[in-house]
């Protein structure tokens, strides 16, 4: 029997994918949605037939008892602690699709919901799990130098400004430089918002560019070592989101986060400086 999943964050298009891959052209036979919150609307009804999902309630509240896991995919991170809070309250796994929350007291009291229980919770990035940002990872460089990630962002964004897009480059800054960031710099050129930081001796620069109504600047990773560098365009296919999907349902299965709270933390230590 698949476990049964819940998923709030309807308005997001990662919202499709995800009910594309789990119930339509399902990648694992080990979960499913079984329910929708939000709307009764043309929305989330159009979601609801399409990957047969028979339930769709306002709150979320309501379908803890019910489900045997959580996904948040609020486009708006301020949002997501008043979802996954009681969810991991009650003994339930989570997965908040990025951000983690909007700011570092909202994602503290994730994290420490999910401490007090002893309940899975993850978030992260679509981006850090794709094949290009493997490749980079994986790099022969020798002693890393620098990193530097580019990528679309909007600081007036309605959705939490900087974090809603932000998080991407941020997140997968910190898997190509993992340790806890120091004091961020932040310097605005034209219409990009240049941060720099140190992680554990790198110099991460994140290049966070405001797209225009006709497009948007590529996500892009530069690692530099002392024996050579690695620096390519990270390509989101029409299937970006499975490889994160596929890690959250490992997680379901094992019981165990994929990422620590210090790594999940980190990204939104910076673009709250930010």
């Amino acid at each position: 029997m698949p476990l049964r999943v819940a998923l709030v964050g309807t308005e997001n298009s990662h919202a499709d994918h995800i009910i594309e891959h789990l119930n339509v052209d399902p990648v694992a036979d080990t979960a499913r949605i079984v329910a929708l919150v939000g709307a009764d609307d043309e929305r989330n009804r159009k979601l609801a037939a399409t990957g047969g999902i028979t339930q769709l309630v306002p709150t979320s509240a309501e379908l803890i008892g019910s489900v045997d896991a959580l996904i948040v995919t609020n486009r708006d991170g301020a949002q997501h602690r008043e979802h996954a809070v009681p969810f991991l309250d009650a003994g339930i796994p989570v997965w908040v699709d990025k951000p983690l929350a909007a700011g570092t007291a909202d994602a503290r009291a994730i994290l420490e919901a999910a401490q007090r229980s002893g309940t899975a919770v993850t978030s992260y990035s679509a981006v850090r799990w794709v094949a290009d940002a493997d490749a980079v990872a994986s790099a022969d460089v020798g002693e890393i130098q620098t990193v530097t990630v580019t990528g679309p962002a909007d600081p007036d964004s309605e959705y939490s400004g900087i974090f809603f897009y932000g998080i991407h480059a941020a997140d997968l800054a910190q898997r190509l430089a993992p340790g806890e960031p120091g004091p961020v710099e932040v310097e605005r050129v034209g219409s990009t918002v240049v941060v720099r930081y140190r992680s554990n001796g790198v110099l991460v620069t994140l290049q966070l560019v405001k797209p225009t109504d006709d497009g948007r600047v590529p996500f892009h990773a530069e690692v530099v070592g002392r024996t050579g560098l690695a620096s390519r365009d990270l390509t989101l296919g029409a299937d970006y989101v499975v490889p994160g999907l596929k890690v959250f349902l490992e997680m379901l299965e094992s019981g165990r986060p994929p990422l620590d709270d210090a790594t999940m933390l980190a990204p939104i230590t910076v673009l709250e400086q930010v």
